[in-house]
């Protein structure tokens, strides 16, 4: 079974490039009207499940673009920035130049074990269901989601991009997993 991946709409932080997990901000305007625009290209498929992080802004682009019964799950949550959140990479270099998210240990935040023990949680599930997955969640989340499915440890997110907005779709493809289309 298919899984799709849907990165939220616009917030100001995504916008400025601010590292954004607990913080909680709404849609931008823009943000609302691109949530809206993916109802035509969702609508297109049947779904056996839709899920969505506990996030307003994941929640608000599942609603605008037609899923308003979309399941809430804190595994689909951001990965947790911990001292960092609400600043950026550079930001962040300026005191800890070698940082990254996805081979540091980020000071406050959550370890790499435990975002991929909740996003393997999700891809089992995902692989049981007798239908295609819907998600919406976040960026870094999402990335890290991708190298989850395709067998590889979170920090292999890094080799993935994810603009807000944009649908993906993770697959088998002669029983192995794959990623069939990205960020479109």
């Amino acid at each position: 079974m298919a899984l799709y991946l849907v990165r939220h709409g616009t917030t100001e932080w995504s916008l400025n490039g601010r590292h954004t997990s607990r913080t909680d901000l709404p849609l931008l305007p823009e943000g609302e009207e691109s949530s809206l625009a993916l109802a035509p290209r969702l609508k297109e498929q049947t779904y056996a499940s839709v899920l969505t992080s506990p996030r307003q802004r994941a929640r608000r682009t599942a609603e605008l673009a037609g899923f308003p019964e979309a399941v809430v799950t804190d595994d689909l949550v951001e990965w947790d920035y911990g001292d960092y959140e609400g600043i950026t990479t550079e930001e962040i270099h300026r005191t800890d130049p070698d940082w990254s998210l996805w081979t540091s240990v980020t000071p406050g935040g959550e370890p790499a074990a435990a975002v991929q023990e909740r996003l393997g949680r999700i891809v089992e599930a995902a692989r049981e269901r007798d239908g295609d997955t819907l998600v919406f969640s976040h960026g870094h989340a999402l990335c890290a989601l991708a190298a989850v499915w395709l067998g590889l440890p979170v920090s292999e997110g890094r080799l993935f991009r994810l603009d807000t907005a944009s649908v993906s779709m993770l697959d088998t493809y002669h029983g192995h997993p794959v990623v069939k289309h990205w960020n479109t």
